[in-house]
């Protein structure tokens, strides 16, 4: 309840003017909170309604698109997601596997896409963890991968790379597979230094010539002009995106970088008898990619306007080996050594010490897996292994989501009915 004083000082006016004028109660003089004009009324709704407590991971290939084509629930779906002005209501950040591309022209594609303005600060690629990795920012790295591969490494902030494309120029010989290729003579007479590391973003173009000039790097120890002595440890080897298929236009799924990761590892395997040791794996469904996503979930609600704490993520995604495996795999990383304060190094090659990061801004404690069935995933009940090497065995229940819908837009009304967000 309040008091109308504008409503006192004019019946004090008619009293003064009119003694007769009859006098009013102070219980007439009080008017009820909830009175309020409808348009305010819808004001204080939508600011109620922009502080939800959790944020959205999606996916890309086989959520949104395939390959080029979007599907059909994905712009409605994102439609529910902003305001009236186009601002995002709910932290949201896509992470796709995808390594052949900037982030600024993935997040311009989004846009196109979803008629919704996305930024770049809203993209994980599968190499964007990278970034974390400074360690190798000055030592001679070879690149393998497509697109612009030098620009991505130096804006993650390698600054001494060359790609396998420049290597088969300045040794040409050593690239004989098609035979349309071969050369005798060098074309640039200057020769490349050693290599330090190898990085790995995607699937190249001619697999054949990357397998070769890779297998030759390690054998090598960095230096194609010498004599192989292979070796072991070999180099340092940082891989981006696991993915052993993904669906793009085609009726069935497509072979991923994972594929070809297996076919370095068997080679490496039969050529030395040893194991291919990867430095890291980043990208889904690595815990280092979960980690660094949520920050940028956690910068995307503060940039929005919301202050209060993301104590939930909801990963959407169609590939159960690793948007599904992955978001699980987070979930525990998250329940047993941040809920512990134990901030300790991820297994083996799946990521780098953490212990020296700062969590004090990272909040979220649940994070749920929502599977749909618009790309890789077919619904068989017999699931064939095909999660990375470094990552087995994997217990059966990281492989179940949380959460199991036909298509994204599903996902979000179900996600929003969850946590009765409107």
């Amino acid at each position: 309840m309040q008091v109308a004083p504008r409503l006192r000082s004019f019946h004090r006016f008619l009293f003064a003017y009119n003694p007769t004028f009859p006098k009013l109660s102070p219980i007439s003089l009080v008017l009820p909170v909830n009175n309020i004009p409808p348009h305010h009324k819808h004001k204080e709704r939508r600011r109620r309604r922009r502080c939800p407590n959790f944020g959205l991971l999606f996916d890309i290939d086989g959520v949104i698109v395939r390959g080029s084509r979007i599907l059909p629930s994905a712009p409605e779906a994102f439609s529910h997601l902003v305001d009236d002005s186009g601002q995002f209501r709910v932290p949201t950040v896509f992470v796709t596997n995808a390594g052949n591309a900037l982030r600024s022209e993935k997040a311009e594609q989004l846009s196109k896409w979803l008629g919704v303005t996305i930024h770049e600060d809203q993209v994980v690629m599968a190499h964007s963890p990278l970034k974390m990795f400074d360690q190798y920012f000055n030592k001679h790295v070879l690149i393998s991968g497509q697109g612009p591969v030098q620009e991505i490494a130096n804006n993650l902030g390698f600054c001494n790379t060359t790609t396998v494309d420049e290597l088969r120029t300045a040794y040409p010989q050593l690239d004989c597979v098609d035979h349309r290729r071969r050369s005798l003579k060098a074309v640039n007479s200057s020769p490349i230094t050693k290599i330090d590391a190898l990085m790995l973003f995607g699937e190249p173009v001619r697999w054949e010539t990357s397998l070769q000039l890779l297998i030759d790097i390690l054998m090598t120890n960095g230096d194609v002009s010498g004599t192989p002595t292979a070796p072991y440890p070999h180099l340092p080897i940082l891989a981006c995106n696991m993915d052993l298929q993904w669906m793009a236009e085609a009726h069935m799924p497509r072979f991923g970088h994972g594929a070809f990761l297996l076919c370095l590892e068997a080679l490496y395997k039969k050529l030395t008898g040893n194991d291919l040791i990867y430095t890291a794996l980043v990208g889904k469904p690595s815990e280092i990619t979960y980690y660094h996503a949520e920050t940028m979930v956690q910068e995307h609600a503060r940039s929005i306007g919301i202050n209060n704490s993301i104590t939930k993520l909801y990963a959407i995604g169609d590939n159960i080996h690793t948007d599904i495996f992955g978001m699980n795999l987070y979930q525990e990383y998250v329940r047993r050594h941040r809920r512990s304060k134990k901030h300790v190094s991820m297994q083996g090659a799946r990521g780098l010490d953490l212990s020296t990061h700062d969590f004090k801004g990272l909040t979220a404690d649940q994070c749920y897996s929502v599977l749909v069935k618009t790309g890789v995933h077919n619904g068989a009940e017999q699931l064939l292994e095909h999660s990375p090497r470094d990552f087995l065995p994997v217990e059966s229940k990281l492989q179940e989501p949380s959460l199991s819908v036909m298509c994204v837009l599903e996902a979000i009304t179900t996600i929003f009915k969850r946590e009765n967000y409107r």
